[in-house]
This record gives structure tokens, sequence and C-alpha cells, in this order.
């Protein structure tokens, strides 16, 4: 089966897999009904977004790139399921939740091994895989939040406000060349959330560490939209950006 007629069945055998994982996981965590529903559907979202991601492509396909960072969006979507209630109830998340989080954030970069393997980088796939780092420390940073606070939601929110701010600005969606502690501070945004989700953690570990990442988080987006607006009064034009 070819990449293109592979789309559909990865897709929805992604959310077909979610389903099932994600009403398991409700009856190993019983709460309140309407806390369980809330995370179904926070799970749902991610997942119906990462599988939207790979339908609405023209052409359509998908590749084998694309069924890691499929396999890491359902691990994000489960940590959703308990993140969400954990979020209501103020309950400290149990290891299963940063084991989830930590196979997501493990994964993160095989999805671009196995394209470069196989010959099948695309761009599409590159915003496939930032959207999925994205949605991976929005759901940390909640699940974070009972335990270090509310502050930490600001580290899941960053890209996304980054993002809308682009709908405004359109230079702010142009491409910067790579940078090593860019990619390295955006490394540290999940380890620093997972890190806080551990068990037994001290409470002022807990909470230090996250709020190192947010202020490394703050800087170099600064810097970037610093650089962009630098750019674009210069008249200079770059490359599309791979964010979704």
């Amino acid at each position: 089966m070819g990449a293109a007629e592979r789309a559909v069945p990865d897709a929805f055998g992604a959310v077909s897999i979610y389903v099932l994982s994600a009403l398991w996981l409700t009856s190993l965590s019983p709460t309140v009904p309407v806390l369980q529903l809330a995370g179904l559907c926070a799970g749902a979202l991610v997942a119906v977004a990462a599988a939207g991601s790979v339908l609405r492509r023209i052409p359509r396909f998908s590749t084998p790139a694309d069924r890691v960072t499929l396999l890491r969006a359902i691990l994000v979507a489960l940590c959703a399921v308990l993140a969400v209630p954990q979020l209501f109830t103020g309950r400290r998340a149990d290891l299963l939740l940063p084991v989830l989080g930590g196979a997501a954030f493990l994964l993160d970069g095989l999805d671009g091994v196995v394209a470069r393997r196989t010959g099948t980088s695309s761009p599409a796939g590159a915003r496939f895989d930032s959207a999925t780092d994205a949605a991976l420390v929005l759901v940390l940073s909640v699940a974070a939040a009972p335990v270090a606070g509310p502050w930490t939601l600001g580290i899941g929110a960053m890209y996304y406000a980054f993002v809308a701010a682009g709908l405004v600005r359109p230079h702010l969606r142009v491409a910067l060349p790579p940078s090593a502690s860019r990619k390295a501070i955006g490394a540290f945004q999940p380890f620093a959330l997972l890190f806080a989700l551990l068990p037994g953690v001290p409470a002022v570990a807990a909470a230090s560490v996250p709020v190192l990442a947010l202020a490394l988080l703050a800087l170099s987006f600064t810097r970037d939209v610093v650089q962009l607006e630098h750019l674009h009064r210069a008249g200079l034009q770059g490359v599309p950006a791979a964010v979704a």
C-alpha cells in the first residue's frame, strides 16, 4: 500500500486506538464522571487534530515517519485524559502520566530520523511534528499545574500565542535559521514538566525547574520575535515556518 493509500487507515486507526485506550484508562482512574468526560474530550481533540493533519494534506499521504508522529500524538492524547481531571481535583499525577508523557518525549526525533532514512521528509511532516511537540508541552503544563502552580500553563500556551500572533503579523510565520539553543530550550520544556510530575520530587524542585524552563522559553520567543521584526523592517524575506 502506497503513501496515498495509507493516509486514511493510518488516521482512523490512530483515532480508534485512542478511543479504546482512553476508555481503558478512565476505568483505571475513577473520578467524577463530568471530569472523566472532560479528559476524554481533551484527548479526543488531540487525536482528531493529529488525524486531521494527515487527512487534510493535498495530495493526501502518510509516511512511516507520520506513523511515528501519530503514535506520539496518541500518547499525548492519553496524557490529556489523565491530566484534565487532575487539573480540577488538584490531585498530583500518579506515575502513569509521566510514563506516557516520557514515552512521547523520548520518541521525539525518531520521526525525523525515519523520514530521513526513508527519504520521505516533507514540510507537512515537519508541521505535524511541531504541532505534536506543542500539544505535548501544553498537556504536560496542565498536568503540572496542580503540582507547581497554574503559572505552568504559560509554558504550554506560549507556542499557541506565538502562532496566533503570526495570524495578525504574518512576518512572524517566517522561519529563522536553525538554532541549537532554540532546539535545546524547546526540548527542555517537556523535560522540566515531566521532572515536576515524578512522584517523590520535592515541591521546591518541582516548581523551580519549570520556572527555569518558562524563563528560557520566554527569552527564546522574545529573541525570535525581535529578530523577525528586524528582518521585516529591513524588507528581507525568509521561508515559511514549519508550524501548524
